[in-house]
């Protein structure tokens, strides 16, 4: 057997049976046909990943299928480290194609790897050199490769901006979604005026702090404020039409926990906006250019958590719970193109550790499991492997890293063609 298992297509399903389509079938039946959907693309010794779920991960025909190759696993990265920077050819048989290395990598998301928005051939990834991070744009068809000063984020849809925080500040405050390479030079500072989020001209290269951590823990109430709180910035995303982009504002105490607010601004950093002011976001998208689905506590008394879609963010707009009991609280969570479809995973969820990617029909209602991925005791903590499924331009594909039984993490085809066009 496979290390990894394809689950039930729909969620209500028992430990004998699924009904799929309106046909019921074994769960034998339906776990072999869910297999056929899930293809390994990436093979060891070495192993390979691409990190998170808000990236373009796909070129504009979905042919190309960027990716990160390196030959350890189960430690931090040190500053010497490279990982190889590649594509992986779905036309010819899966073949590796290299286009260059990195030295400013994490775990969890790589070195901001991604397709340049409205470009046909070029990708951008962040990189070490001279003694500071940068970023690289290369044509993966001649070659050319040019530099700029600063680690980017997020890509604005026209490609002509980035978004980032502080890498170096991020690797103090939370290993694993940082680089290794350069300390924090504000690490003795709560809210240093002189770090906080820049925006870099793809074009120009010139860089400008648009919103420093000074100015943003004087913005607004911070929940459960305290003595000796630090602040950082973390997970970018510009909205579709690039106007904004929204934010997280995490704080650590002193004992190591942390809170988090959702903010939008500008993209010059203008009309700080809180979206979400509790204290508990986590992982969001933008549904379009003015609401933004996210994970937060409930606010009724209730426990747990939820999807939450803030509508019409800069104006007040209602805000409204998605899916609640079906759709995962805790994954993923991004909008296959036309919004019809919300794209998930889990965390590993039972004994046996495993976790799943998911559809969630936001017109029924309904959940449909795309495969049971299983991750080993030793994925852990900062270099646990997330499936942070990602999909095509199309919508027909999905891409999941998951680990494989004498061959570490690997990248994963799955294709849900027919599962959208019904």
């Amino acid at each position: 057997m496979s290390n990894f298992q394809v689950s039930r297509r729909s969620f209500v399903a028992s430990a004998s049976a699924a009904v799929l389509g309106g046909v019921t079938m074994s769960r034998c039946d339906a776990m072999a046909l869910m297999q056929s959907r899930v293809r390994q693309i990436t093979r060891g010794p070495q192993h390979h990943w691409f990190g998170y779920y808000d990236k373009l991960q796909f070129d504009p025909t979905s042919r190309f299928v960027l990716g990160m190759q390196v030959d350890f696993e189960h430690r931090s990265p040190k500053a010497g480290d490279q990982i190889e920077i590649g594509m992986v050819d779905l036309e010819k048989e899966n073949r590796w194609v290299k286009l260059g290395k990195s030295s400013a990598w994490c775990w969890q998301q790589g070195c901001m790897l991604q397709w340049m928005p409205g470009t046909l051939h070029e990708v951008i990834w962040n990189d070490r050199e001279d003694g500071k991070f940068i970023s690289r744009i290369m044509n993966v068809v001649t070659g050319e490769k040019r530099s700029l000063p600063h680690p980017v984020y997020s890509v604005s849809a026209d490609g002509r901006y980035a978004v980032a925080p502080d890498f170096r500040r991020i690797n103090d405050v939370r290993p694993g979604y940082g680089y290794a390479g350069f300390a924090d030079p504000h690490a003795d500072d709560l809210a240093p005026q002189d770090s906080g989020i820049v925006r870099i001209d793809l074009r120009s290269g010139k860089t400008d702090l648009i919103l420093s951590l000074a100015d943003i823990a004087r913005t607004g109430s911070i929940p459960s404020e305290k003595l000796g709180i630090k602040h950082y910035f973390n997970h970018l995303l510009f909205s579709p039409n690039g106007k904004r982009f929204v934010a997280l504002h995490r704080w650590r105490y002193p004992d190591g926990s942390r809170l988090t607010r959702a903010i939008t601004a500008n993209s010059d950093g203008s009309d700080v906006r809180i979206v979400c002011p509790n204290g508990y976001t986590s992982h969001f998208i933008w549904r379009d250019s003015k609401s933004i689905l996210a994970q937060s506590r409930y606010w009724d008394g209730n426990d747990g958590w939820g999807n939450f879609l803030f509508e019409d963010v800069d104006g007040g707009g209602d805000v409204r719970e998605v899916g609640r009991g079906i759709l995962d609280p805790s994954g993923h969570i991004s909008y296959l193109p036309g919004g019809k479809w919300i794209l998930n995973d889990t965390y590993p969820k039972t004994r046996e550790r495993i976790q799943t990617p998911h559809l969630y029909e936001v017109a029924s209602g309904n959940r449909i499991d795309l495969a049971e991925l299983h991750l080993p005791a030793a994925y852990t903590g900062e270099w646990r492997v997330d499936t942070h499924p990602r999909f095509s331009p199309d919508g027909k594909l999905v891409c999941v890293d998951a680990p494989v039984v004498g061959q570490g993490r690997q990248l994963h085809l799955i294709d849900i063609s027919d599962i959208i066009a019904g």
